[in-house]
């Protein structure tokens, strides 16, 4: 996966060909916006951990907590008719709705890798 990592929030990237420049943006940030650029992969690696470092530091000096980019939260929208499978069928194993799903996807990632 072509991806940065650092501290928990994952990254971008991106080439532009007419800037001849790489650039990104942190993913799963919906209400802050922290993006990074360079000419070199060391130059986008780096400003995407200064764009990282220098957010959680104007969220400290506000007094804000951080926002991360994924936090375990995720509203889904299914036919009723799913739903009401998922019901009965996490019922059956003694599983809440949101364990069966989560159990569901787990599995389902480890089979594509």
């Amino acid at each position: 996966m072509n991806k940065l990592e650092y501290k928990g929030y994952y990254g971008s990237i991106e080439y532009s060909k007419e800037d001849k420049l790489l650039y990104g943006k942190v993913l799963g940030m919906t209400k802050d916006c922290i993006t990074y650029e360079g000419k070199t992969i060391e130059e986008l690696e780096n400003d995407f951990i200064d764009g990282i470092d220098s957010y959680i530091d104007g969220c400290n000096e506000l007094g804000i907590k951080p926002r991360k980019a994924f936090n375990g939260v995720l509203n889904i929208r299914i036919p009723s008719e799913v739903h009401s499978r998922v019901a009965i069928m996490a019922d059956e194993l003694g599983m809440s709705i949101n364990n069966f799903i989560k159990e569901a996807i787990e599995k389902e990632i480890e089979y594509a890798h």
